[in-house]
């Protein structure tokens, strides 16, 4: 596990009391929700346009999401295909919103290109730099 996030930080939330589960500590499927969200807008940066989730894969949580903590989100592309987008999503927190940051969790989503119809469509090429 690197001591560092690798990617780009693509969103950054508070966890809050109503998310908790009976333990005290955040849901996970509250932290997917977010990891979620963060893909989908590096996805939808590289589609050029609208993208939906189709899979979460080797979806590992680490460590504990507490009430306090400040959730950081960062994404990256790993993969592009005809039409769909593999983004590795990282989550760390900011313990109690200024303590050490720790990696919490991480996972592969895959998004999928679509048209205004819903239909899957071609993810165009790459924007070059020297554009």
């Amino acid at each position: 596990m690197g001591l560092e996030p690798e990617g780009e930080l693509t969103l950054r939330t508070l966890a809050m009391p109503a998310e908790t589960n009976p333990s005290g500590d955040i849901f996970g499927g509250w932290v997917l929700s977010q990891m979620d969200i963060a893909g989908g807008i590096l996805a939808n940066e590289r589609a050029r346009g609208r993208v939906a989730t189709v899979a979460v894969d080797a979806m590992k949580f680490i460590r504990p999401v507490k009430v306090g903590d400040v959730l950081c989100v960062y994404c990256r592309v790993r993969k592009v295909g005809r039409t769909s987008i593999g983004i590795e999503v990282e989550a760390w927190v900011r313990r109690e919103r200024i303590g050490d940051r720790e990696k919490v969790t991480e996972a592969l989503f895959t998004f999928v290109a679509l048209d205004h119809e819903g239909r899957p469509r071609v993810v165009p090429p790459a924007e070059s730099a020297a554009s």
